[in-house]
């Protein structure tokens, strides 16, 4: 077995056991219900990512059942020095959206998709949510933007998502009808944008009941966003 596949079977076995857990994380913040909603991450330095199996239950995920796909979807099991180990399982539904947005946007790590409730009530009215928290302008630095209704089956999904957020500080996105999806720098960072497109999703419509929410000013908006992404935190 050579060197770079012994670092590749190593890097996938830790990928592999990363978004296994995370996916712990969207029950934990009630993202999900049942088996719907996925976390993947790329493969760094291979055109390969990891995905959960589809129609599994969270509560049975075990690292050894993520799949590993190229970068159009397709599981593989390998190179002629090794194997990746792929379970006889099915990828989840959306790998084809997963894989469209690594195949087109080079940084992004990870990906996540939910049906979190008061997100996905925002996408059903195709309404983006705006920024009038300080939290936004941190985190999603403006407005969490719509995508466009598409159907699940092949990459449509993804084409949207990347036209979408292609000129967007946001790492969400709510796609119309159907929920959000969001991307980072690696799955973890995914993940956290889920959880926060989720809070101010809620934050936002609980707002509205109470009248109208007032906007922040953009030049706000942008000094918030460059201190949180690059002062805030170790």
């Amino acid at each position: 077995m050579s060197t770079a596949t012994a670092n590749t079977l190593e890097a996938i076995a830790r990928i592999r056991a990363e978004v296994c857990a995370l996916h712990a994380e969207l029950t934990r913040y009630e993202l999900v219900v049942w088996t719907a909603g996925n976390v993947s991450a790329r493969v760094p330095g291979r055109d390969l990512l990891v995905i959960k199996p589809s129609g599994i239950s969270y509560d049975d995920l075990t690292p050894g059942q993520m799949v590993v796909t190229d970068l159009h979807g397709v599981p593989v099991d390998g190179d002629a020095d090794g194997e990746w180990g792929n379970p006889p399982l099915s990828p989840s539904s959306d790998t084809a959206a997963h894989a469209y947005v690594y195949r087109n946007m080079p940084d992004v790590g990870g990906v996540v998709h939910t049906h979190s409730t008061y997100a996905t009530a925002w996408a059903a009215r195709g309404e983006s949510i705006p920024c009038v928290l300080t939290m936004m302008g941190d985190e999603f630095g403006g407005s969490i933007p719509v995508g466009p209704f598409a159907l699940i089956g092949d990459d449509s999904i993804g084409q949207g998502i990347v036209e979408t957020l292609k000129n967007s500080n946001s790492p969400a996105v709510l796609m119309q009808n159907h929920g959000p999806f969001t991307i980072g720098k690696d799955a973890r960072s995914a993940v956290k944008a889920a959880v926060m497109c989720e809070e101010v999703a809620r934050t936002v419509h609980i707002s509205r009941q109470l009248g109208e929410p007032i906007p922040i000013d953009q030049g706000h908006i942008d000094s918030l966003y460059a201190r949180y992404q690059n002062v805030y935190g170790q």
